[in-house]
């Protein structure tokens, strides 16, 4: 996304943070620059500087007020639980693996839906954020399993720092019967900060899309484990 005026400095600038060890298949960031090289040839120019596991899929060119992240209207999250007491070599660096209980995903569910809506969200939010409140307004969650692999996605006006890893911290001890469904309503509609202890690592956690108004950009590259749902 390119925002082209004068006088700037060329600083890029993300719709979303991701912890190391996140992954992105659907970010989006903005830079002020003064080239003249046109929307449709950015992408292969960046691409060629770039290593490979950055890819730029797409540009266009906003207005000056325009704000990757301010400007969105929502993101979304999934993170991929593998279940199988056996390891999975080839998706170890992006899921995180369960072993010693198969995850039951409807409970998980079901645990999820109360979320729906405007609410005070702090139990899921770690220590050091900048944000003068813990509000979000939550506006679609969803589980699903394809074979061993169990997918939580969340889509929300904004993210709390950590609350994601958090979140699904909580939804695995559900899921495995160690957390009843209404104690972790009862943790986050009272603000239990302190008993939310266990955050899912890093691997698991992928941004899969932002969304703006009007629409700039197409869905991203297929996902492996089912459509991206988002809008």
């Amino acid at each position: 996304m390119c925002k082209l005026q004068p006088g700037f400095q060329e600083v890029v600038t993300a719709a979303g943070r991701t912890d190391t060890g996140v992954h992105a298949v659907g970010q989006v960031a903005h830079v002020d620059v003064t080239s003249p090289i046109p929307d449709h040839r950015w992408p292969k120019a960046l691409n060629g500087c770039l290593p490979p596991d950055i890819r730029v899929l797409a540009a266009r060119t906003v207005s000056s007020h325009w704000h990757a992240c301010f400007s969105a209207r929502w993101r979304r999250y999934r993170y991929l639980l593998y279940d199988n007491p056996v390891p999975n070599l080839f998706l170890r660096a992006t899921s995180w693996h369960r072993y010693s209980t198969t995850l039951n995903e409807r409970r998980m569910a079901a645990a999820l839906q109360p979320l729906l809506g405007y609410h005070d969200l702090r139990a899921f939010q770690r220590a050091g954020s900048s944000r003068l409140h813990a509000r979000t307004t939550v506006q679609a969650v969803d589980v699903h399993r394809w074979g061993d692999v169990v997918a939580v996605d969340v889509q929300c006006s904004g993210f709390l720092y950590g609350m994601m890893r958090l979140l699904v911290g909580q939804l695995v001890a559900v899921g495995e019967g160690r957390l009843p469904v209404c104690a972790f309503e009862q943790r986050w509609r009272l603000g239990k900060r302190e008993e939310v202890q266990e955050a899912a690592p890093p691997q698991g956690l992928c941004f899969m899309g932002v969304g703006y108004e009007p629409v700039l950009f197409s869905a991203p590259a297929p996902w492996p484990w089912g459509q991206l749902g988002v809008g």
